[in-house]
């Protein structure tokens, strides 16, 4: 028995290792076996709120830069004539098509306020009520 001892090695982690090996397990464990904290439940709200405005003014202004660069592709190459179209004719379309891929570009900042006031609106109780009981 002593010379287990004597050949065994003890290793403790500091404060802040054993929170960074806890952080990874929780990764790894069952989400009923975790236990969210206030903070965790106040933090993923508040990314939530902001991630969903993100995605609807990304989505408007990628697809709006798309039509804008398929109607400048009308008006600057010959693409038109894949479409069977005359030279004016797709010089025509393509500003038209440009024109509308300007505006949901346009428009994606005023999507992003408007869903990030309406998601905010939706989780304000319960942001107001979480951000109380921690700063009490």
């Amino acid at each position: 028995m002593n010379e287990m001892n004597e050949n065994s090695f003890s290793f403790t982690y500091s404060a802040r290792e054993q929170e960074e090996i806890k952080k990874i397990r929780s990764r790894y464990t069952k989400p009923e076996a975790r236990e969210e904290s206030k903070l965790e439940r106040l933090k993923r709200l508040d990314r939530k709120v902001s991630t969903k405005a993100e995605i609807a003014s990304l989505v408007s202004g990628i697809l709006g830069a798309l039509l804008l660069g398929f109607g400048m592709s009308l008006i600057m190459t010959d693409l038109g004539s894949f479409f069977a179209m005359s030279g004016t004719l797709s010089v025509v379309i393509g500003i038209l098509v440009g024109v509308i891929g300007s505006l949901p570009m346009a428009f994606a900042y005023p999507i992003y306020r408007t869903v990030l006031k309406r998601e905010r609106q939706k989780v304000a109780d319960e942001i107001l009520r979480l951000s109380d009981e921690l700063m009490k």
